[in-house]
């Protein structure tokens, strides 16, 4: 059997880190409540202040329902050194109390830590095709990496929690050169890479030749967190052709369900095990408040992971 645990996320209900968007249609009891009754045993925080607070409180919820907190998602505008400070503030208050309410649990949690992704105006326009015109230039991904570092060294110091870095479209750690250019100016002490299927297949552009197992092999012992996501190549292209941003491209499904699209996840699931992963993959399909039917959703995307054999 594999020791490949299985958690879902808030974000599949529409639980999403940005600002603007219409409000939440689902309480955080139910969210808990329909990632268990799905077959999940995780899940992430979501928004700062979605879940309780209070980590007496969240451990008793999440104990009740049979869950492990496994993480936060913590945006900082990196490339910005004046915003660093905030930003490491920002992931302390989240790694106090998850810290504080994995205590006692077999399952450390890790700080997410990622760009303001689907701020900047082009990159938000652009997401799926960015161009190198529109990337960072070297001294600014250095700034970029030394916000990251500082942040990462600081939640460890402090709390003893680890940091992975998310690349995500509409930012600007996005592209696999990108995400290169990160990890070679990142400590890789204190910064792993959080994998997402789903991002870098969109993320890799029109160019990507859907080699999922490649692209594990190129980051390797950097992969220290998975999220499965997939994605629609035919929304894909679409979006491409007509231009949407980022926001409307979530909202015409570019994240579809679980083997629906276009990653191959029996080879990602293959490279995990023959890598010797042993932690979580979080299932994550992104959706905008009130989209889609979360729990459907869900429980096919469970009944799909079964099916090749998670």
């Amino acid at each position: 059997m594999s020791t490949i645990r299985v958690a879902n996320a808030p974000v599949s209900w529409g639980v999403l880190e940005f600002e603007g968007l219409p409000a939440k249609t689902y309480s955080w009891s139910e969210v808990l409540d329909e990632i268990a009754a799905t077959g999940y045993t995780g899940t992430e925080l979501g928004d700062y202040g979605f879940l309780p607070t209070d980590p007496d409180r969240l451990r008793a919820e999440l104990d009740r329902r049979g869950l492990a907190m496994l993480g936060a998602f913590v945006q900082t505008r990196f490339r910005d050194p004046e915003a660093h400070a905030a930003g490491e503030a920002r992931a302390l208050e989240v790694a106090r109390l998850l810290a504080a309410t994995a205590r006692g649990s077999d399952t450390v949690p890790i700080i997410v830590l990622a760009d303001d992704n689907a701020v900047d105006p082009a990159r938000t326009l652009n997401a799926g095709r960015a161009t190198p015109d529109l990337a960072l230039s070297p001294a600014e991904m250095r700034t970029f990496a030394q916000g990251v570092d500082r942040v990462a060294r600081r939640v460890r110091d402090e709390t003893g929690l680890p940091s992975v870095f998310h690349h995500h479209s509409a930012g600007f750690v996005e592209t696999p050169a990108e995400i290169d250019a990160l990890l070679a100016a990142s400590d890789p002490d204190l910064v792993g890479l959080v994998f997402d299927t789903g991002h870098y297949a969109y993320g890799a552009g029109p160019g990507y030749d859907g080699d999922i197992a490649a692209a594990l092999d190129r980051y390797g012992d950097r992969i220290r967190h998975v999220h499965f996501k997939d994605f629609d190549p035919a929304v894909a292209r679409q979006a491409r052709a007509e231009g949407w941003d980022y926001l409307t491209t979530i909202q015409r499904g570019i994240f579809s369900e679980l083997g629906t699209g276009g990653v191959d996840f029996p080879a990602v699931v293959d490279w995990l095990r023959r890598h010797g992963y042993d932690g979580w993959i979080v299932v994550e399909q992104d959706v905008l408040p009130g989209m889609g039917s979360p729990r459907e959703s869900a429980e096919r995307n469970r009944a799909y992971l079964r099916s090749i054999g998670l």
